[in-house]
């Protein structure tokens, strides 16, 4: 099956590069390029990409904006996000309103295929490893500033979730694969897959980037656990 790719970038030069780089890739087929993040509710209309590979800084509605609009609407495709860094406020802003994962501007292009390719499938391209970072990042940029109104707000998410759900939930946040959860929960992978679709099921959310934030902002991570 091809996987049917929307490039949204202000620089032409970038889109050009993409183009070339990733326009013979096998599977893959790029179906549009959008200049602006206010071109891309109606591009999406008119080619249904499967995933829109969204820089985040552009003139007019930036790649943050757009990417909290786009995933707000039923049957949204996934949204990759480009960027230069990768432990920035703007990047989890954009992993808090749904983006699949990022990649840097300056990745080689076999990996950024691969990325595609992965979030096509449903997977998001963040390692565990870089989750933890992550959710050490969002640890430092929210010390003393988000306060309790977000983690009563968190917290009161997460009461909708069974027992096992929550342990799953707070694995998920400590940057656990389903493998290392399962051993560390005694559960079959298979199992722990059905756990974590029914909680993003039951909280509305993407991906389990979104499970691990929402973990952190509730303090669950400073308990003990797997």
């Amino acid at each position: 099956m091809t996987i049917r790719l929307l490039v949204v970038d202000d620089d032409p030069l970038v889109r050009a590069g993409l183009a070339l780089m990733l326009g013979g890739a096998e599977g893959l087929e790029i179906v549009g390029e959008g200049s602006d993040g206010s071109e891309v509710p109606a591009l999406v209309d008119r080619l249904a990409p499967d995933v829109v590979l969204m820089d985040i800084r552009m003139p007019a509605v930036d790649g943050l904006t757009a990417t909290e609009e786009l995933r707000a609407r039923p049957g949204a495709p996934e949204v990759l996000v480009l960027t230069t860094f990768h432990a920035e406020e703007q990047v989890l802003r954009a992993l808090r309103a749904g983006a699949a994962g990022f990649v840097l501007k300056d990745t080689p292009p076999a990996e950024i295929v691969t990325a595609v390719r992965r979030v096509a499938a449903g997977e998001p391209v963040l390692s565990p490893a870089v989750t933890r970072q992550l959710m050490a990042h969002v640890a430092g940029a929210d010390h003393g500033r988000t306060g309790e109104p977000r983690r009563a707000a968190a917290l009161g998410r997460l009461a909708s979730l069974a027992e096992r759900e929550r342990e799953v939930a707070v694995a998920v946040g400590r940057g656990g694969s389903n493998a290392e959860i399962s051993a560390a929960l005694y559960l079959s992978v298979p199992t722990v897959k059905t756990q974590v679709s029914r909680i993003l099921a039951k909280l509305g959310l993407n991906n389990r980037v979104q499970i691990a934030l929402l973990v952190h902002d509730a303090g669950l991570l400073d308990d003990d656990g797997p």
